[in-house]
């Protein structure tokens, strides 16, 4: 049987330079919380990170947006998409709403590319 891999693998846990390749907007499933989920990805691999856009959420995203130089209270999603920064990939377990354990892969430590960012595509 030949199989073929179209996808890359998911980075490792570690600090990465990602470009922001994707951008989605959706609900979440349980809440109907309106969320931004992101690929974040370089040659390595990539990591998929989602943003609510609940109260909670604010503080995050608002650190992330710094993080890729867009400054005020307002921006189109459109404007994230081949941005690059900086960020940490670690695994999180949580609770879901059916109180049953999950781990996932989260994008976090948001910081600028600065030197690092290339204009060159992988």
């Amino acid at each position: 049987m030949k199989v073929k891999i179209n996808e890359k693998p998911f980075l490792p846990d570690g600090r990465y330079v990602v470009e922001i390749t994707e951008v989605e907007e959706g609900k979440s499933e349980n809440k109907d919380i309106p969320f931004i989920n992101l690929r974040l990805e370089n040659e390595e691999g990539f990591i998929n990170q989602r943003f609510y856009l609940s109260e909670p959420g604010q503080p995050i995203l608002a650190g992330f947006l710094k993080a890729v130089g867009i400054s005020g209270n307002e921006f189109d999603t459109k404007e994230l998409k081949g941005r690059f920064l900086s960020v940490e990939v670690e695994e999180r377990t949580y609770e879901d709403a059916e109180g049953k354990e999950k781990t996932i892969k989260q994008a976090t430590g948001f910081q600028p590319a600065g030197k690092a960012q290339t204009s060159d595509r992988f």
